[in-house]
C-alpha cells in the first residue's frame, strides 16, 4: 500500500496549481445557498472531462449532482464538495476590508470557505482515480455536488431519495473552524440535529378586518381601519419567539435558534396592508425530539400571531438533518493518515500577507502571523476530551453540519485540517473579513488543500484495499444502528418534503447595470 498511497501523493501535489486556480474560481464565484449556479455548472462540467457520469439537479436541487466512476466490481466510497458562501461576506482576496471587485460588501462570500473545502475533496477522489487506474484497483467512487450547507439543506434530501444507499463508506471533510477539531477527526461526540423551517404569514382578507358599516365600496378605504397584515405578524412572531425562547425549551444543554427575514410587506401604498411575510427559524440542537419539541412551540407562537393580526400562516420545511453517528475504525484509519502526511505548514509568501493584515488593522506585524494550532496535529481522543469540557454530559452531539446524513448509510469520518488562522494576543479578535481574506489568497489556503487531499485519497484506498479496514467498519456501523440500515437503533432520513428552492434566497441578479447582488453595489 505505501507505492499506491504515495503515487496518490505525488498525484495531488503534481496537480496543485490547477487545484489552486480552481479554488480561486470557486471562491470568486461567492455564491450562496440554493443559487450556487457557476458553482455547481464547473463542477459537473470538470467532472466530466474526468471521466465521471454526472447527473445534474439530483433529488431535484437545481445547484446538486451525483457523480459516479467505477473500475470494476469492488466497494463504492463516496465523498462530497460543497460550493455555498453566506450572504454579506463579499471580501476581496486582499488584506485589507474591501469588497470584490463591483460588488458590495453585503454580497456573497466564502468564510469557512466551502470553496476550498469542495476542491480538496475532489482533489483527494481524483487522486483515488488515478491510483486505481494506474495499481488496477477495483471499485466505485461516487461524488456528490451539496448545495445549501449553511441551510443543512442537501443532504437530508439526498438521502431521502436513496443516492446513499450503496456506499460502503463515506469521507467527510471541512476546514476547522472551532478548538480543539483542527488537524484532528471527530470521535465521538459529532454533529448534532438541526431543522430549517419557514414561517409564512399572508394577508388574504384584509377587507374584512374591523369591517364599517359605511356603505363604502373600496376595501382599503382612507376612512377605514387597516388591518395588521403580514408584517406585523412577522414582528409578533419574531419579537414573542424572542421573549419565549426560555419558555421553549429547558435549561440544560447547550442549543441555539436563530432567525431571518426572507420576505416582508409587498404592498404598494401605506394603507394597503403587508400581503405576505416570511421568517425562517434554523435550530441546532443534539436530538431529534428535542428540535421536534422546539418546532411545536413555534409553531405556536405562529398561530397566535397569525390570529392578532388577521392573517393565515403555513409553515415550509428548509431542513431536517440527523444527528451524526461515530466511526472509531474508520476514524483511526484517517487519523493514521493524516499523521503521515503531516499537518499543514505555511510559508512565507502566507505569512507577509498575514502580516500585512495585521499591519493595516494597527497592530504590530508578527514574525509568526499564525495559530500555532493550524500546524499541530490533535490526537482525536485527545479532541475529544476538551471537547467534551464545555459540555453537559448527558449531551450527545454538538455543532451542526449535514454530513451527519451520510453516518446513517454508511461508515463515515469526519476529517477537519487546519485553515490559516491570524495568532490572536490576548485580549484581540479579528473582524471577519481577514479571516475571508485569507481564504482567497492561494499562499493562504493551498497548504490546508494539500494536506486534506492526500489524507482523502489515502483513506480511500484504505477503504478500497483493505477488507479487514472495511469489514471492521461495517461491523461497527451495524452494531451502533442495531443491525444496519433499518436496524433497532438506526434512524431513518427526515427529508419528508419538497427542495425549498422558490423561496426568496439571497442572489446575483442581471439588471441593465449588469450583474449584481439583490442589494445592489453602492
Amino acid at each position: 500500500m505505501t507505492d499506491i498511497k504515495d503515487f496518490a501523493r505525488a498525484d495531488v501535489l503534481a496537480r496543485m496549481p490547477e487545484y489552486s486556480k480552481w479554488c480561486r474560481q470557486i471562491w470568486d464565484y461567492g455564491e450562496t445557498a440554493w443559487r450556487e449556479y457557476q458553482s455547481a455548472a464547473f463542477y459537473v462540467d470538470l467532472l466530466r472531462r474526468e471521466g465521471f457520469d454526472v447527473e445534474e439537479a439530483s433529488a431535484g436541487m437545481p445547484t446538486a449532482f451525483c457523480a459516479t466512476w467505477s473500475n470494476g466490481d469492488g466497494p463504492t466510497i463516496g465523498g462530497y464538495a460543497e460550493y455555498d458562501g453566506i450572504p454579506g461576506n463579499c471580501q476581496a482576496a486582499e488584506p485589507q476590508k474591501a469588497p470584490r471587485a463591483g460588488l458590495s460588501e453585503h454580497a456573497g462570500g466564502h468564510t469557512d470557505p466551502h470553496s476550498a473545502l469542495g476542491i480538496s475533496s475532489l482533489a483527494g477522489f481524483l487522486a483515488t482515480k488515478a491510483a486505481m487506474e494506474k495499481h488496477n484497483i477495483p471499485g466505485r467512487l461516487k461524488f456528490f455536488g451539496e448545495p445549501a450547507e449553511k441551510l443543512r439543506g442537501s443532504k437530508p434530501l439526498h438521502a431521502a431519495a436513496g443516492y446513499y444507499d450503496d456506499l460502503d463508506a463515506a469521507l467527510s471533510f471541512h476546514p476547522f473552524y472551532m478548538a480543539p477539531l483542527c488537524n484532528t477527526v471527530r470521535w465521538d461526540t459529532h454533529c448534532g440535529a438541526a431543522y430549517g423551517v419557514i414561517y409564512e404569514f399572508t394577508c388574504e382578507e384584509p377587507e374584512t378586518w374591523m369591517a364599517s358599516d359605511d356603505g363604502s365600496p373600496i376595501p382599503a378605504s382612507h376612512a377605514s381601519a387597516r388591518a395588521p397584515g403580514a408584517t406585523d405578524a412577522m414582528v409578533q412572531m419574531y419579537t414573542n419567539a424572542k421573549a419565549l425562547r426560555e419558555h421553549i425549551m429547558a435549561a440544560g444543554q447547550s442549543w441555539s435558534m436563530n432567525e431571518t427575514i426572507l420576505t416582508h410587506g409587498q404592498a404598494t401604498a401605506d394603507n394597503i396592508p403587508a400581503q405576505i411575510a416570511q421568517i425562517q427559524y434554523f435550530i441546532r440542537i443534539s436530538e431529534i425530539s428535542d428540535a421536534d419539541h422546539i418546532i411545536a412551540g413555534l409553531d405556536h407562537i405562529a398561530e397566535q400571531a397569525a390570529q392578532l393580526c388577521h392573517c393565515t400562516w403555513r409553515k415550509h420545511w428548509v431542513a431536517k438533518s440527523r444527528p451524526g453517528l461515530a466511526n472509531h475504525a474508520l476514524a483511526q484509519a484517517t487519523y493514521a493518515n493524516l499523521e503521515t502526511v503531516g499537518a499543514p505548514q505555511w510559508g512565507e509568501e502566507a505569512k507577509a500577507f498575514a502580516r500585512q493584515i495585521q499591519s493595516n488593522l494597527g497592530m504590530e506585524p508578527m514574525a509568526e502571523p499564525f495559530s500555532p494550532m493550524i500546524s499541530t496535529l490533535t490526537p482525536p481522543q485527545e479532541a475529544e476530551a476538551k471537547l467534551r469540557e464545555i459540555l453537559p454530559p448527558s449531551q450527545k452531539n454538538f455543532t451542526s453540519d449535514d454530513y451527519t446524513e451520510y453516518c446513517w448509510h454508511a461508515p463515515t469520518v469526519r476529517l477537519y485540517i487546519g485553515r490559516p488562522a491570524l495568532a490572536a494576543p490576548k485580549g484581540t479578535a479579528y473582524p471577519a473579513w481577514a479571516m475571508n481574506a485569507l481564504g482567497g489568497d492561494p499562499a493562504c489556503i493551498d497548504p490546508m488543500i494539500e494536506c486534506a487531499a492526500q489524507t482523502l485519497a489515502m483513506t480511500a484506498l484504505d477503504c478500497l484495499t483493505d477488507p479487514n479496514l472495511l469489514s471492521k467498519a461495517t461491523e461497527e456501523f451495524k452494531h451502533r444502528t442495531g443491525g444496519g440500515i433499518g436496524g433497532t437503533d438506526w434512524i431513518a432520513p427526515l427529508a419528508d418534503y419538497a427542495p425549498p428552492i422558490n423561496f426568496k434566497w439571497p442572489e446575483y441578479v442581471t439588471t441593465d447595470r449588469g450583474r449584481d447582488w439583490v442589494i445592489p453595489t453602492r
